[in-house]
């Protein structure tokens, strides 16, 4: 199960890789480890891991129980936490680059940390359809 997990995990981080370099016109190998875009691979780890426990376990067993509260948890955090922060840092941001200006030169933050209701529901699905090929 923790094969799929990680196998759904590593295809949506290729995927999103692919897609901004088609979309960006350009390759950014960092991409493979970075957060955020389509399909969240948050998303896409933890709905594998849930759905492999509910096809080997049962759907009522306390191990999927468990596991879905924990996927669910994942993606609203994904989509509603670290999105918020993401927001808050391109603000800051832009509060940094007016500061640079002027000669002092803070870090800039991270912008891109959660993910768009779209991009988790890709990745949830995309974790599903993982664990359905590796299990069925």
């Amino acid at each position: 199960m923790l094969m799929t997990a990680l196998a759904a995990w590593a295809l949506a981080q290729i995927i999103k890789t692919v897609t901004w370099a088609i979309k960006e016109r350009s390759m950014n190998f960092r991409r493979l480890v970075e957060a955020g875009g389509w399909p969240s691979s948050h998303s896409a780890f933890v709905t594998s891991l849930t759905a492999a426990i509910g096809w080997e376990k049962g759907w009522e067993s306390p191990e999927f129980a468990l596991s879905a509260v924990f996927a669910l948890i994942v993606m609203y955090d994904a989509a509603g936490v670290r999105r918020a922060a993401g927001k808050q840092a391109r603000v800051l941001n832009a509060i940094v680059e007016d500061l640079n200006k002027r000669e002092l030169h803070p870090e800039r933050l991270k912008e891109l940390l959660g993910h768009t209701p779209v991009e988790v529901l890709g990745g949830a699905v995309l974790g599903i359809f993982v664990a359905w090929v590796r299990l069925a």
